[in-house]
Parts: structure tokens; sequence; C-alpha cells
């Protein structure tokens, strides 16, 4: 696997946005398979992923979201994402990536994977560009109802006027992510819902581009990404026969232990998408690539892809495992 790293103009008219890609040891190119990311993480976290997937012939790529890894320039803010539109600058970021790789691939098939935040992120771009790709995989998504994120909005929108867009928030964190762990028999630290694997826990924790909190700004970027998946106009822009899996863990607190993903799963399925498959692993916690049963995982997505790509219309459903 040869890896590239590389930065392009971001929507937001004056930041740079840091990407990488890698690259298949073999000339022949399966697919490209690109990466959106989650909050308060980066990109280049999914490596083990993309030599996985490298060593099948998939090319793969991602960028660092704004306020995230090597996209904050020295002095930045971590969680800031932009100021004006930030909900549709991060969508359209990710486009930007996407066209300038297809460039590079033209004719090849193209999927893109989205995790967590990334999720919300890449369901919306579905809404917004969705057309232009093969095949979409929603990992560890969900979907919080619209009275709390009329809470979580009424209270980033105070916390703006009194202390600045910029602020960086612990309360609405600590609401939005204190009963995380209340699952969890005995945990070991604030992180252990994000994965069983201890090692990935305190590697996330050591790691000072991981679990940052947001600022105000980016709170409210995020509660407008999900509220605009409230609104069936938008879901019913994106293409009914789209390939779409969506895979989360049965103890991933995002998706609401499964509930908030099967509601994800129906508004597509109302708003008339018809080929999605839904597959929701036991034990599996928040990073599904980074449980212990990650290999199955990615084998997982490998099968769906390559079934997918082939041309055969994927199973319509829903899988627990």
């Amino acid at each position: 696997m040869k890896k590239e790293e590389f930065y392009f103009d971001s929507r937001d008219g004056h930041s740079k946005i840091h990407a990488v890609r890698y690259l298949p040891d073999r000339e022949e190119v399966t697919c490209v398979l690109q990466i959106v990311h989650g909050m308060a993480e980066y990109v280049e976290r999914y490596e083990e992923f993309a030599k996985f997937l490298t060593d099948r012939g998939i090319v793969v790529t991602g960028e660092d979201h704004l306020g995230h890894g090597k996209s904050v320039e020295e002095g930045g803010r971590y969680g800031y994402f932009c100021e004006q539109d930030p909900a549709t600058v991060v969508v359209r970021d990710v486009h930007r990536l996407k066209k300038l790789t297809q460039e590079r691939y033209p004719g090849v098939p193209y999927v893109i994977l989205g995790h967590s935040m990334g999720s919300y992120i890449l369901r919306n771009y579905l809404c917004r560009y969705g057309t232009g790709i093969s095949a979409a995989i929603l990992l560890g998504t969900g979907m919080p109802s619209l009275g709390t994120l009329r809470m979580g909005k009424a209270v980033a929108a105070v916390q703006k006027v009194f202390c600045g867009s910029g602020h960086v928030s612990r309360f609405i964190d600590k609401a939005a992510f204190g009963s995380y762990n209340k699952k969890i028999a005995n945990p070991r630290t604030g992180a252990d819902w994000i994965s069983s694997d201890r090692e990935v826990v305190d590697r996330y924790l050591a790691d000072p581009l991981c679990g940052f909190t947001f600022t105000v700004n980016g709170f409210q970027t995020a509660f407008e990404l999900i509220a605009r998946l409230h609104k069936k106009e938008n879901l019913e822009q994106v293409p009914e026969d789209l390939p779409i899996l969506m895979m989360s863990g049965k103890e991933d607190p995002v998706g609401d232990y499964g509930a908030g993903v099967q509601r994800a799963y129906e508004s597509l399925k109302d708003a008339g998408v018809r080929n999605i498959c839904l597959k929701l692993y036991d034990e599996g916690r928040h990073e599904l690539l980074n449980d212990p049963q990650k290999e199955t995982v990615m084998e997982d997505i490998c099968r769906w892809l390559m079934t997918v790509l082939q041309g055969t219309e994927a199973e319509d459903g829903k899988e627990h495992g």
C-alpha cells in the first residue's frame, strides 16, 4: 500500500483541507472508497481498514473535516467548522474530494463510507449528490429525536450569545455524551463506549487529535446535520435504487443500541429508498472497525461491496449477528 497526502481548498473560501489517498500495490483498481470520519477524530485512524481494502485492489481516500486533524491550521480551533453554513460546507468538502478523486479514476465505481458524525454528513451528501456514486456505507449512525435536537439547538444558541461560537462547550458535551457508558459494567474510562478493546480506547485517549470537546459552532453544525435528516423532502432526493449498507453495534449508544439505527433505516425506506441492508452486531460498540470483531465487519463490508459492484442487487432487509 502506498500513501499520499495532499491538501485542497475548502468550500469555506479560505481553509485548506488535509486529505490522504491509499493506493493498492497492483495496477488494477476495483473501485474507489472514500471515508468520511467521525466527530473529534481524523481520517488516518482508518489506515488498518485502508490496508485491508487496498490489498483487494480498492483505492481509499478521505479528508480531515474543518476543525479536525491536520486541517486545523496552527493556532486554529479544534471542533470549530466555519461561521457561514458549516453544515453545508462540510458536505461540499466531501464532494470536492470526490470530484478530485474521480478526475484521477474516471469510470471507476465510487463508494463513500461515513462513520458516526461522518454518517450524518454522508446521509446529507446522499440527499444532495447521491446520483453520482455507486453505493454508500453508514457505520455507527443514529437518529436522535427532534425534541432532543431542539433542546440542543436552544442551549447552543444561548451559549453562542453569551460565550461566542468558538466557546468550548463542556456543558453540551456532558449533556450529549455523559450517559454513553451507562450500560457498561465498571467502565475504566469515559470513552469505553467506543470499543471493548482496551488498547483502542487507550490509544484514543492518548491521541491529541482525538476526543477534544467541540465548540458551540461544532455542536450547532452537528445538530443541523441531523435536523436536516428529519425532513422527508430532503430524504426523497436520495436515489431510490442506490445500494446502502447500514452497520451498527447493538451496544452502541450513538445508535440508541440499535433503535436509532432502525429509525434511520425506516426514514430512508419511507422516503422511497429501496436497496438498503441493515446489519446489527451483537456486543458491538461504537467503532465497529476498531472492535474485537473488526475483521468480520471488514469482510462483511467487502462481501457486500463486491455483490453491489458485480451488479447483483444486495438483499434488502435486516440482519442480526
